[in-house]
């Protein structure tokens, strides 16, 4: 099961699949008791999309084996004991994906040539993905952290681990001229590696990012590279988290370093947002409810979305307008906030999502209108 959703992982999974391209969305729980119902949902959720596959007349038989075992395999890999709040599970010919989502989601099995995908872009958005970089003289590992928690990635070239043996240590005990640890020219070295390294991971995935160390590894770092001094493909400032004796982690430990600084750069961020909707409102280029917003992403004028970080609203299209719904109902649309988000991405709207409450008066959805 994968966790990390990466913009470039997001980029392989909406594009077009042959049919069929199969979606099964299941909302998962993470401890007891609500957690014994995910093993039953899980099997009725797969068993319903094979009963899909097997009704639909313009599926082959090759193609309809293929994604079945496809199916399989992936539920043979689920693991419900490390579950968050939703699942998406992706099978099409030749291949198939699991992933674990921060976001609940609607239970859910769809057939098309693409797979469904906005429920991961929501997903996406609402975990805040940051990168921490641990630094010591002999590892360099980095993290993926999101929402309240971090996992260590081997990505590019993490971990970077050397060792700190030096051939010539007896000889400069001799004459007294060893090395402090961050000053000899084998751990600058060292550290321009992963200077170049995470320079890399920033422009394939830009993300915030800590770099965590003691004071003398973040100086030489400094001075030996540019990822602190904001590398090109960053998105955000890197703060520096001066505490050693992460780069093995465990996770919790760097989680726990990084914490207040996360969480001071999500407190500033929603400052910016309510400020930059204040300002919308100012100049009359405000819009708020699913209703008018979902009118104005479709023509592409929302330039920031601002959403509630649980809000959810179910709706039925109704002459052209949007009017509330009860979930399960025909022809109803159970997840609409979540199209709107994907819709706004797409048209290269920025979108933050924001603690419950603090859009309590415009109903838990706002945007602020290119014009």
């Amino acid at each position: 099961m994968h966790a990390a959703l990466s913009s470039a992982d997001l980029a392989k999974l909406r594009r077009q699949r042959p049919y069929p391209a199969v979606t099964v969305l299941m909302p998962t729980h993470r401890r007891e008791p609500d957690n014994a119902q995910d093993p039953v949902l899980l099997r009725n959720m797969m068993a319903e999309a094979k009963e899909q596959l097997q009704a639909d007349p313009d599926i082959s038989r090759d193609r309809r084996i293929d994604v079945i075992e496809q199916l399989d395999q992936a539920l043979s890999e689920i693991d419900l004991t490390h579950a968050e709040d939703g699942m998406a599970v992706f099978a099409a010919p030749g291949e198939h994906q699991v992933w674990s989502l921060g976001r609940t989601v609607p239970a859910r099995v769809v057939l098309s040539d693409t797979f469904l995908t906005r429920n991961l872009v929501a997903a996406q958005a609402a975990e805040r993905p940051f990168w921490v970089m641990a630094l010591s003289a002999g590892r360099i590992s980095l993290w993926s952290g999101a929402a309240d928690r971090v996992t260590e990635v081997q990505r590019g070239a993490f971990p970077l681990t050397r060792s700190l043996v030096d051939p010539d240590a007896e000889n400069q005990e001799q004459v007294g001229e060893i090395p402090s640890t961050f000053s000899d020219e084998h751990t600058r070295q060292f550290l321009r590696e992963a200077d170049t390294a995470m320079g890399a991971v920033l422009r394939s995935d830009p993300r915030p990012l800590y770099v965590a160390g003691e004071a003398a590894a973040l100086a030489l770092l400094d001075d030996a590279g540019t990822v602190l001094r904001g590398a090109k493909g960053a998105k955000g400032e890197v703060t520096q988290v001066p505490q050693a004796g992460l780069a093995a982690g465990p996770p919790d430990a760097v989680w726990q370093a990084v914490r207040p600084y996360a969480e001071k750069r999500a407190a500033g961020e929603v400052e910016e947002v309510l400020a930059e909707l204040d300002r919308a409102r100012g100049r009359r280029a405000f819009a708020a409810g699913v209703d008018e917003i979902r009118q104005n992403v479709t023509t592409g004028r929302v330039a920031l979305l601002a959403v509630e970080e649980n809000y959810r609203e179910t709706v039925r299209e109704t002459g052209g307008h949007l009017t509330p719904a009860e979930p399960g109902e025909r022809d109803a649309v159970d997840d609409i906030v979540d199209e709107i988000v994907e819709r706004s991405l797409d048209t290269g709207a920025e979108v933050r999502f924001v603690p419950d409450g603090t859009l309590a008066e415009v109903g838990g959805i706002a945007s602020a209108l290119r014009y």
